[in-house]
């Protein structure tokens, strides 16, 4: 019986294997992390910016990061505005009390996401502005940031950074560089540059105004969890380019000391990404076991088994996909001796995305700092209390 499942196992393993060349030479090389600013081409006259700040419970991290901020080297107008969505803990107080411009947020109408009205208030505050800059309460940016985003925003609509995210604890080095790695893999930043796909990182999104004005506005993607890619998706589906890639001068101060808090922020948004399918779920967990687990379980069991071709294909494949995995951890300042362990972590991410279905289907589904959000079976009309 063993010996009649043997070809079975060495053909789900060199599809695994094709499967890893596939996603490695052609793939948009979502793996590199090369996509860095364009070219530069500074503009005679460097236009008003305002940056929009959706903040809910931040005092804590407002003192480490809104001083960077008010600090650029930018030889434009640069502004800020806050907008304290109902915080506790004195977030307006905080922002008021570093000169920052603060609107007092309130309720979402139906059908808006808590975080985009926010941003819808931010927005309605700036005024006039060229430049519309969507950023974090958490993140920390380098002086030049901002002039080097305007410098690069040469006809487009959006250029977008994603934020190098804090790697301290343990379970920040074990989760976070695969969570970069596996949105790359679902949006590959080379792609999105060339107009074949979209996406944007919230921490960073750097918009012309008149553009978003075009396109509808936040009000075309109210109801949207994942802000981001939903942001630049609008902008690329009215014609616009967009833009998207690296960076070590914008960064994540965001803290997750252990397991729970990371399962919590991939949970409340990955069954969102899959469209509330219970077909797509099942669809994933079985596409991840087989892409990820299944290399190195066969590479195990062909040595166990002492059958050379078995061993080969899952070691192959197992190979391809550590190596994709080092620009990464690279990135992050991680040893390489990491990347064997992606396996692992998928495993880890299956069980999130599980987690999140199942939240949903509790009525707990995108609960974040005590919110619940809600939706109905297709997907759309979402509603939010608090």
């Amino acid at each position: 019986m063993l010996a009649d499942a043997l070809p079975v196992a060495f053909s789900a393993a060199c599809l695994a294997l094709l499967a890893w060349v596939y996603l490695a030479a052609c793939h948009g090389r979502f793996w590199r992390t090369d996509q860095r600013l364009p070219p530069p081409c500074p503009p005679a006259t460097w236009p008003d910016v305002v940056a929009v700040i959706p903040a809910r419970n931040e005092a804590d991290v407002l003192p480490l990061t809104l001083p960077a901020l008010l600090g650029q080297d930018y030889p434009g107008k640069l502004g800020v505005v806050l907008v304290d969505d109902e915080s506790s803990d004195g977030t307006g107080e905080v922002a008021r009390g570093l000169g920052v411009k603060v609107v007092s947020g309130s309720q979402p109408p139906a059908g808006w996401a808590g975080k985009v009205w926010a941003m819808a208030q931010g927005v309605q505050a700036a005024g006039d502005p060229e430049y519309l800059l969507f950023t974090d309460a958490d993140i920390a940016c380098e002086p030049d940031v901002v002039r080097g985003l305007v410098a690069c925003a040469d006809g487009r609509a959006l250029v977008s950074q994603m934020a190098l995210l804090r790697c301290d604890s343990a379970a920040e080095r074990l989760l976070i560089p695969a969570f970069v790695y596996f949105f790359a893999m679902l949006y590959p930043f080379r792609r999105v540059n060339l107009g074949k796909t979209a996406a944007a990182a919230g921490g960073c999104m750097l918009v012309r105004r008149s553009a978003l004005v075009s396109a509808g506005g936040l009000a075309g993607i109210r109801g949207a969890r994942i802000d981001d890619v939903a942001l630049g998706t609008l902008l690329a589906r009215a014609g616009n380019s967009i833009w998207l890639g690296f960076t070590t001068n914008v960064r994540s101060i965001r803290r997750y000391a252990g397991l729970a808090p990371i399962w919590d922020m991939v949970a409340r948004s990955a069954y969102t990404q899959l469209r509330y399918s219970p077909v797509a779920l099942a669809m994933t967990v079985v596409g991840l076991g087989w892409l990820y687990l299944l290399p190195p379980a066969a590479a195990l069991a062909g040595a166990a088994l002492a059958d050379p071709w078995l061993t080969g294909a899952g070691f192959c494949a197992w190979a391809i996909m550590s190596a994709t995995y080092l620009p990464v951890l690279r990135l992050s300042r991680l040893s390489p001796a990491r990347a064997p362990s992606l396996p692992l972590i998928a495993a880890v991410y299956a069980a999130m995305t599980i987690s999140s279905g199942w939240r949903h289907h509790t009525g707990r589904g995108g609960e974040w700092k005590g919110r619940f959000a809600y939706s109905n079976a297709s997907g759309g009309g979402q509603a939010q209390t608090r």
